[in-house]
């Protein structure tokens, strides 16, 4: 029932774009035919688009988004521990992660451009600088909530101070973290398209930001579609993972 809702969803968006495509209350170069952005996938797919294929694109996108995806997940378990153990770094780093998860992406793209040049190096630690705030919010909120109770039971079954973190801490406060690598994941594929708007061929970003000098809004929109399509299914085993490493979330035990 759901998928036929979803499919009939999706026919209804189809048909009342195509409507508004044959009436012409738009040019074509505002608002292309479904049949064009249809066309430009199957020669993107073959043939290719400023040298590369539309998979090659997609797949040099997804490599940019993985890694610094997990160099900001990794950083910001790190760094949401240390804030949500120690008291003294929450005070100095706690301001400092909230002042970078407010600032646009683009606010310091210019400079990691100068810092780094226009290779894989600046969009890498854009995406990584995009993940890492998220994570590591979740994270020191999540072991600052950790309840007392457990903590005390861990050190009354001789559990050693540096065992704490890993062993108690960390387990309790995973359905939060899972939920913060969730938000940083999305984060940071909705950069992507600024990370590569800076010598960002290959990639799907910048394959957008090519055809959007020329007006190529049929490749335009084709590559907004698999953008979202993409971020669906990564969303979708960022779900699935959520299930296996949080199997009781949601449950009343």
């Amino acid at each position: 029932m759901n998928l036929a809702l979803r499919l009939g969803a999706v026919l209804f968006l189809l048909a009342v774009w195509q409507v508004v495509a044959w009436l012409r209350i738009w040019p074509p170069v505002f608002v292309p035919e479904p049949v064009a952005v249809w066309d430009q996938l199957l020669r993107t797919s073959t043939e290719g688009y400023s040298g590369y294929t539309l998979a090659g694109h997609l797949l040099a996108s997804l490599r940019r988004i993985v890694l610094g995806c997990l160099y900001g997940i990794g950083g910001g378990i790190v760094l949401g521990l240390l804030i949500g153990v120690v008291p003294v770094l929450r005070t100095l780093l706690g301001p400092l992660v909230t002042f970078v998860r407010t600032l646009p992406p683009l606010a310091y793209l210019s400079l990691l451009v100068i810092w780094f040049g226009i290779g894989e190096e600046p969009k890498v630690w854009l995406l990584l600088l995009a993940a890492l705030p998220p994570v590591a919010v979740a994270t020191a909120d999540a072991v600052r909530g950790v309840h007392d109770d457990y903590l005390n039971a861990a050190r009354s079954l001789g559990a050693r101070p540096w065992e704490i973190p890993y062993r108690v801490v960390l387990p309790s406060a995973l359905p939060e973290i899972v939920t913060g690598v969730r938000v940083a994941v999305g984060v940071a594929y909705t950069t992507v398209v600024a990370a590569e708007t800076v010598n960002g061929v290959p990639g799907i970003g910048g394959m957008v930001r090519d055809a959007q000098r020329y007006n190529q809004t049929d490749v335009v929109v084709l590559g907004i579609i698999v953008i979202g399509l993409s971020g669906l299914l990564i969303d979708y085993l960022l779900q699935t993972l959520d299930r296996r490493l949080v199997p009781w979330r949601g449950r009343h035990i």
